[in-house]
């Protein structure tokens, strides 16, 4: 992609790279603590793709996560997300994309706290209004455990 954007500096390459840190760890903690509006205006601006399911728009967005995934006695899917081998790059002093592991973990009565998926997310971000916002974001599960109690529909399995 050529651009005749000014290339950033040391400074703002930081700079941004802290602000997307900051966008997967929101996103992350909004989930794992059953802030379904706040993610899907954390993702208004966003194509969202979940494993070639493409959501736009904020209140697409916040039904998708409302009947896609489950809600347990305290209002949140009992999940636990951590964000690893996070790669950042800066593309310009406006655009930035990154892609990182994602492991969720769960628990419940009678479900051993166990990890339930893994896979990877792909994110691009743009700078608007003076703040940093997700221009993107696939969702590509990569290994499976038990997930009868985290999503609405289980997925296909797949053809060997």
């Amino acid at each position: 992609m050529t651009t005749n954007a000014t290339p950033p500096s040391t400074i703002d390459k930081l700079v941004i790279e802290s602000e997307v840190r900051r966008l997967l760890s929101i996103y992350a903690h909004n989930l794992d603590y059953g802030k379904v509006d706040e993610n899907a205006e954390l993702l208004a601006a966003a194509k969202f793709n979940i494993a070639g399911t493409v959501v736009e728009g904020r209140d697409s967005i916040a039904e998708f996560l409302r009947t896609n995934l489950q809600y347990h006695v305290d209002d949140t899917p009992r999940t636990w997300h951590s964000v690893s081998n996070v790669l950042i790059d800066v593309e310009s002093t406006t655009a930035a994309s990154s892609i990182c592991y994602f492991t969720v973990h769960q628990e419940l009565p009678g479900l051993p706290l166990q990890p339930i998926v893994t896979g990877r997310y792909v994110d691009s971000f743009e700078l608007h209004d003076g703040a940093w916002r997700f221009a993107s974001r696939e969702i590509e599960p990569r290994l499976f455990g038990d997930l009868g109690k985290h999503v609405a529909a289980l997925p296909e399995p797949a053809a060997e």
